[in-house]
């Protein structure tokens, strides 16, 4: 039983950081609408290679499906080319298409078999640990292990090899070819890497959650960093965190693991887009706050700069009829007024204001700007 638990967490963790590499690029190209239409066109590559096979664990049928995510790529893109649909459109069209002749396929020749609509869309990774590797009398652990442990290394040896070059045909296309670097076939490459890791992670956890692995763990790190190597480690981390505590809380609450796991990385991505430093809705949410007091303490400022030194600046400055003259409301002045007294723009002095050298800095700097 024990080892069974350690069999899913390992599967789940292999298969997070697996997905989630690759899907950092699909976030930087805002391409995550293709890892959905991949993960679902690619069944009907994957139906036809069981039916030459008659096998579920053939190598074809990563091959086929690897083939079949590539042309739905080629589809899109020859859709898109015309002019006539956008890129949205163009995916709209193309995989449930693709995903409908594989589903008529299943429910037409393929009932008797475990290859079902079910197991398809949401995948059960409870189930992965049964189908065992063995050799030579050997249990060497499950088929989905070895298959994802693959992938995930395939993954990482592509991304050293062509980092330099997948980093420039993600951010600057143009540059890329005008480098030699071509960026077609890069970005094949890439799209045919995504498709062999869909596929292999469609048996164990369903189509679903590999499309939250691609894009949930390569989003949320991209709302903590800009730079491309630490968003690669952080969706890595992220992924794993993922695995991790979906697993545990499945395992708690005796429920669906994918479907944990999913909901789980909504969680951690919604705590991020809240709290993240700099640019969580809280950062944002305080930083506006803080602008808004910045921009209403300089207006003061102005206000008493351009009335300094004249007959009527004992009226302009008198903290009474700020509020008039400026056209705020009476509590909103008393709060500007504390703010810049706080940050020694002013001075009080009974009933009125003065400036103080910074505040009339500050005035001046922001009149010639």
């Amino acid at each position: 039983m024990l080892q069974d638990h350690l069999d899913i967490l390992l599967i789940a963790i292999v298969t997070a950081v697996a997905c989630a590499l690759p899907g950092v690029f699909l976030v930087l190209r805002r391409m995550t609408l293709m890892s959905d239409a991949i993960s679902h066109a690619i069944l009907p590559g994957i139906v036809l290679a069981f039916f030459l096979t008659e096998s579920l664990s053939s190598p074809l049928l990563i091959l086929a499906a690897a083939g079949t995510g590539v042309l739905t790529v080629l589809f899109v893109e020859l859709l898109q080319r015309t002019k006539l649909v956008k890129e949205d459109a163009a995916i709209g069209l193309t995989f449930p298409a693709l995903f409908s002749i594989g589903v008529i396929l299943i429910s037409r020749f393929a009932g008797n078999v475990h290859l079902d609509m079910d197991a398809v869309l949401l995948g059960e990774l409870a189930y992965a640990p049964l189908n065992r590797l063995k050799a030579f009398g050997y249990d060497l652990g499950p088929v989905s292990l070895y298959v994802m442990g693959t992938i995930l290394v395939l993954n990482v040896v592509f991304i050293l090899l062509f980092y330099k070059e997948l980093k420039l045909a993600t951010f600057d296309a143009s540059l890329a070819a005008a480098l030699g670097f071509a960026p077609t076939l890069i970005h094949y490459g890439l799209m045919a890497l995504v498709s062999v890791t869909t596929v292999g992670a469609f048996d164990a956890v369903g189509s679903i959650l590999v499309v939250a692995l691609i894009a949930g763990p390569p989003a949320t790190a991209y709302l903590m960093t800009d730079k491309l190597s630490r968003m690669l480690i952080l969706s890595a981390v992220i992924g794993i965190v993922n695995a991790v505590s979906g697993y545990w809380l499945a395992s708690i609450f005796d429920v669906s693991i994918a479907g944990t796991i999913a909901t789980t990385m909504l969680l951690i991505f919604g705590l991020v887009f809240l709290t993240v430093p700099n640019r969580g809705l809280i950062a944002i949410a305080r930083r506006r706050t803080r602008q808004k007091w910045e921009f209403a303490q300089t207006m003061l400022v102005i206000h008493l700069f351009n009335h300094e030194g004249l007959p009527e600046a004992e009226a302009e400055s008198a903290v009474a009829h700020l509020h008039e003259h400026l056209s705020w409301n009476p509590d909103f002045t008393t709060q500007v007024v504390k703010y810049a007294l706080n940050n020694r723009y002013v001075s009080r002095k009974e009933t009125q204001l003065t400036l103080t050298e910074h505040g009339r800095a500050i005035a001046q700097q922001a009149l010639v700007q």
